[in-house]
């Protein structure tokens, strides 16, 4: 009969399998430059201090950054430009001119006379000035206002009214999240 052994898991290991500790390199230790350095100077101070001075290894330049800066936000003195200047990126627009009493009087007459055809846009380019300047020279005021705010609402339900079902969700959430600000 030949002797029964046991499963490997229950068998007592005779060496490790397993490193205890990874290799590691020893920290660099660089070595010192005031030692055996020719230019350094040593001083003994009280107290077991000793101070060491070692001058720069090279003479200042000339065109060193303290004495001669080399960027020209360092430099003294505001720069002068030299030459022309690129031309402007952007359209140069100019100043609008200014309305005399005649004609925001006649700016007030047609946006109180009819606001649906006389829009902020359309008096702005009439007048040629900013649609600005036109809605705080003439405001809608009371029941014109209202009926452009309905008329602004009618729009927006109608263009509400072609979303889809998760637009619509998502809208909604939105405006639940904005009721607990």
């Amino acid at each position: 009969m030949k002797p029964r052994r046991l499963p490997f898991s229950l068998r007592l290991p005779l060496a490790r399998s397993y490193a205890t500790r990874l290799p590691e390199r020893p920290p660099y230790r660089a070595p010192d430059p005031l030692v055996n350095n020719p230019h350094a100077t040593y001083q003994d101070l009280p107290e077991n201090v000793t101070f060491i001075h070692r001058p720069p290894p090279t003479a200042p330049s000339p065109l060193s950054y303290t004495t001669s800066p080399a960027s020209p936000l360092l430099r003294d003195g505001p720069t002068v430009p030299q030459g022309a200047l690129p031309p402007r990126v952007g359209k140069d627009r100019g100043e609008k001119a200014r309305l005399s009493d005649e004609d925001i009087a006649q700016l007030r007459e047609l946006r109180r006379a009819d606001p649906a055809t006389w829009t902020r846009g359309k008096l702005a380019k009439k007048f040629n000035c900013t649609p600005w300047f036109v809605g705080k020279m003439v405001s809608l005021k009371g029941p014109d206002r209202r009926r452009a705010l309905e008329a602004r609402e009618q729009e927006h339900a109608a263009a509400k009214a072609s979303w889809g079902q998760r637009k619509s969700l998502q809208a909604d959430i939105r405006k639940k999240r904005k009721e607990y600000w």
